[in-house]
């Protein structure tokens, strides 16, 4: 019951949330262009409970909270694969309201609706954050530099005012942190404000190893410097858009960075979490009030609509890259090869999902034994 109370209510919560934005973004885009929808789902397997709208769309719960779907008319499973065999049997009517036999452009629309969908809900929850608890602000001033360390060895002094970091204007202390941890081992140019005139300086962040609030691993760069008289500023609503469509694209950028460095080989992929993580984690942020929750979901839907938006079959990054090639080729692709290309991305989504289960339970040394 504590496991239940502590992690699993929060992490449902929290997923079943995001899950619903993610497949509301594609169920609308879908209705405004006439397509009928069949099922709105939030999870995988056995119905739970559910109940049919006026539409003629199910809504429904199911048994496997890790995930959802919309099946719309015309497609053979949630997968949004054409049934062509069904296809050749429609009348004019339902072909009207057939998904597979919508312009390019609108099946483009509502693919890309869904990871759209979690983009503008973290914009809007940070903006929400931003008007009512403020955003975390320190000024990029350099208070002490740790001796030896990268700062001291680039020249830093306190006193520097951090202007701008590989070209990059730095207004606060959190973005110059964020950038650097994602920066292990890269040599960095840097231009501080000192005694009225700019400085430019290079550094080589340190790679660091720390361990997060659940105890896993992760390699960080540092520079050796702290700053102090950290505040939180409130601004008004066309203010906290703006920034927390910055904050939006700073995090996805980052992720982006991380991920690229575990392809290059840079980063370890035991950094790479999963179901099992997130519910710690959601559990964790829980316990640390409703501004950390919120701040906790625009992350994680950020991460959802982009792993959504990889060129991979099954995501619908993988559907919009089919799309381009019919674009290009003024044709679809054929049916075998679009069959290949679904059961190759199902097997990546997959391993995928194995690897950072296990990944999961040997942090929680589940198979310690070994």
């Amino acid at each position: 019951m504590e496991i239940l109370s502590e992690y699993l209510i929060p992490f449902l919560v929290v997923l079943t949330v995001l899950v619903f934005v993610h497949e509301f973004g594609h169920y609308i885009i879908a209705r405004w262009n006439g397509v009928r929808v069949e099922v709105f789902s939030i999870g995988f397997g056995p119905e739970i409970f559910g109940w049919n709208d006026k539409a003629g769309t199910r809504w429904k719960f199911s048994a496997v909270p890790l995930g959802g779907y919309v099946k719309m008319f015309g497609d053979a499973n949630a997968a949004s694969q054409p049934d062509a065999e069904s296809a050749q049997q429609m009348s004019a009517e339902e072909r009207a309201v057939a998904f597979p036999h919508k312009r390019l452009g609108q099946r483009a629309a509502i693919v890309a609706a869904g990871p759209v969908a979690n983009f503008l809900f973290a914009i809007v929850v940070l903006a929400g954050l931003f008007m009512i608890s403020g955003q975390p602000y320190t000024a990029p001033v350099v208070d002490q530099v740790r001796e030896p360390s990268a700062a001291a060895e680039a020249g830093l002094q306190p006193g520097d005012r951090i202007v701008q970091l590989d070209g990059q204007k730095i207004e606060r202390f959190e973005e110059l942190q964020r950038i650097v941890r994602l920066s292990p081992g890269e040599t960095m140019t840097l231009v501080v404000q000192r005694d009225g005139e700019r400085v430019s300086l290079t550094a080589t962040p340190e790679r660091s190893t720390v361990s997060d609030s659940v105890g896993n691993e992760h390699t960080i760069g540092l520079l050796g410097v702290t700053s102090t008289g950290m505040e939180y500023k409130r601004f008004g609503p066309l203010e906290s858009v703006v920034r927390a469509g910055e904050e939006t694209y700073s995090l996805t950028t980052g992720t982006l960075q991380a991920v690229g460095q575990i392809i290059a080989g840079s980063r370890s992929t035991d950094e790479l979490g999963g179901p099992i993580r997130i519910a710690q984690l959601s559990g964790q942020v829980a316990d640390t009030g409703v501004t950390n929750v919120v701040w906790f979901m625009a992350v994680l839907s950020i991460n959802l609509g982009l792993i959504n938006l990889f060129p991979v079959p099954m995501l619908d990054g993988g559907h919009l890259l089919f799309y381009a090639i019919e674009g290009i080729r003024g044709r679809p692709l054929g049916e075998r090869a679009q069959e290949y290309g679904f059961r190759i991305g199902l097997a990546l989504v997959l391993t995928l999902m194995l690897f950072v289960t296990w990944n999961d339970l040997v942090q929680l040394q589940v198979f310690s034994y070994f």
